[in-house]
């Protein structure tokens, strides 16, 4: 516990000056105790704020013959809650906000005493935490319930209390310092038993609560009570249940990236390297291989398309004259010699004139051989 310390040496005692951190919302407990040997009456208290640098001080409250007056912004949010006969003008600042934040100076004044006895307290205000959220059925939520203080007061009671559909309050949990246990009630006596557990810190005045297998009745007003001796903190909770079942959800480990080893990246690497420099090698025998079978494929469709047409282009025709035979003319075919085929004995004693006649003359040449009387006999044919 802080306490000032008396001191007849010093005109003013200021002691150093303790750090409190709370959220927008929640309350704030400023301790300050003057420890004096001398059984002399507290006659006045005086809390301050300073916000900045510049910005002017502004009176939290003051106390002055047995009444104390809250003053400004402050008026239905600050009391002074310390045991006066003590030597205690604690603060007590519920409902804190943003605005709140900066020094807190308490000024004790003692009866027939000249000094002023002041002590210091930093407040730091954080955003404000939800006090209204939504689980879903089977799913279990965290209910928290602190009660932030500079004085080291335990707390002797905690107290968790439900108002849903039912006109009846509920009972949630009770925890008592005396007993040293906790206890589930409920108005059937088994509503919340066995699914809510005490889980903050009591030796830091942290109530807070574990709520499991949330139910579709568990939905409406949950209210924390934290006794500090006769001063008693009070926050409400609003939970909504939504019907529907919780979702399977992938587990972080599931999502954590793999990291690679050394070995393994060096292959990695090492192959990549070697797909980029034969690519060109290995495009350029596709296109080779391309062109190779695009060649074949035009050859064997031309020789399948002669020997399955064989009317479908026609080989030029040519006129054959005998010069030892008068007036005999023949056509035939010209076709391709090769080298197995010999040389006729009778070619060295003819010789052929040839001229050239397509099919599209071949009707012509008929005509001309009937009025010509040209034409060859069955042994020249046969020649």
């Amino acid at each position: 516990m802080s306490h000032i310390d008396y001191s007849s040496s010093l005109n003013d005692m200021i002691v150093s000056s303790p750090e409190l951190t709370v959220h927008a919302g929640d309350s704030a407990l400023m301790g300050c105790v003057l420890q004096s040997t001398e059984d002399k009456r507290m006659i006045k208290v005086d809390w301050m704020l300073s916000s900045g640098e510049h910005a002017k001080d502004e009176y939290v409250l003051y106390y002055y013959s047995n009444l104390s007056v809250p003053t400004g912004r402050f008026q239905s949010r600050a009391r002074l809650v310390g045991d006066v006969s003590r030597h205690d003008g604690s603060l007590l600042l519920q409902d804190v906000q943003e605005a709140d934040q900066g020094t807190y100076t308490c000024e004790i004044r003692l009866e027939k005493q000249s000094q002023v006895f002041k002590k210091a307290v930093v407040l730091h205000v954080l955003p404000e935490e939800p006090k209204e959220f939504m689980v879903r059925v089977g799913e279990l939520t965290k209910m928290r319930c602190v009660f932030q203080s500079t004085e080291e007061k335990h707390m002797t009671k905690v107290e968790w209390m439900f108002s849903g559909q039912r006109a009846k309050e509920e009972i949630v949990l009770r925890y008592s310092h005396k007993l040293g246990m906790t206890r589930a009630y409920s108005q059937s006596w088994g509503h919340f038993q066995n699914r809510v557990e005490l889980v903050g810190d009591l030796f830091h005045n942290d109530g807070s609560i574990m709520l499991q297998g949330v139910r579709g009745s568990d939905g409406g007003n949950y209210t924390c009570s934290i006794y500090l001796g006769d001063l008693v903190f009070k926050k409400t909770i609003v939970l909504h249940v939504n019907p529907e079942q919780p979702r399977t959800l992938v587990t972080p480990t599931a999502l954590r990236p793999v990291v690679l080893g050394g070995n393994q990246l060096v292959i990695i690497v090492g192959i990549v390297c070697t797909t980029i420099v034969l690519l060109p090698v290995l495009i350029l025998i596709v296109k080779r291989t391309c062109r190779n079978k695009s060649s074949v494929n035009s050859t064997v469709l031309v020789k399948n398309t002669k020997e399955t047409n064989p009317e479908m282009k026609e080989e030029p025709r040519y006129f054959v004259r005998y010069e030892g035979e008068k007036n005999i003319y023949s056509s035939i075919t010209t076709r391709e010699v090769t080298e197995e085929e010999k040389p006729s004995e009778n070619s060295e004693s003819a010789y052929m004139t040839m001229h050239p006649v397509w099919p599209s003359l071949r009707s012509d040449q008929n005509s001309l051989e009937k009025k010509s009387g040209w034409g060859m006999s069955k042994t020249q044919q046969a020649y």
